[in-house]
């Protein structure tokens, strides 16, 4: 296995496109509370594990756009070489990272300072599903922004959009090695 170089622009892009999602994410936490039921907010539960005076909406950002930011920048160093479709691969970076870390939400329960100021997370079917639409919303906004900060390169996987055909058949040229004149 070969070492990824690693591109300090394309990581700060990365960053900014992650900082970016991070903030969608934060902007719709109050309409998802609404429709989900559930009065769960990640900058809530950041914040209040810093400081429970009256900064913690301040710190609780802070701390939500940092960690958006140091994802983007490991996706923008790893998603090149993931072999999905371009469109494909923020979505599925930030599911595989929630449903990884999903399980933590009982460690909430019985270790977080504010435990008691937040709701119960564990064994809530509504608040998983408002935590998939949010990681699902942060990846979308996440792909989409890094793919146009940073245009692909010679060696990633191509995107989706050359690979198959609007017909959904392939390339019929590729297929059968024909190259027309131009």
């Amino acid at each position: 296995m070969r070492a990824m170089p690693l591109d300090r622009a394309r990581t700060l892009r990365g960053a900014l496109a992650g900082v970016i999602a991070a903030g969608v994410w934060a902007a719709t936490q109050p309409l998802d509370r609404r429709v989900f039921g559930v009065p769960y907010d990640d900058t809530e539960l950041l914040g209040k594990a810093v400081t429970r005076r009256a900064a913690w909406p301040l710190v609780g950002v802070a701390t939500h756009l940092a960690n958006g930011a140091a994802f983007g920048a490991l996706y923008a160093n790893v998603a090149p070489r993931v072999p999905l479709p371009s469109w494909s691969r923020g979505p599925a970076a930030a599911m595989a990272e929630h449903l990884a870390t999903w399980p933590l939400v009982g460690v909430v329960s019985h270790l977080h300072p504010a435990r008691e100021e937040l709701p119960r997370l564990a064994g809530s079917r509504a608040a998983f599903a408002q935590a998939t639409w949010r990681h699902l919303l942060f990846g979308v906004v996440l792909g989409e922004v890094e793919r146009r900060l940073n245009p692909p390169q010679d060696d990633e996987v191509p995107p989706y959009e050359h690979v198959v055909s609007t017909n959904g058949h392939g390339n019929i040229e590729h297929a059968a090695g024909i190259a027309y004149p131009a």
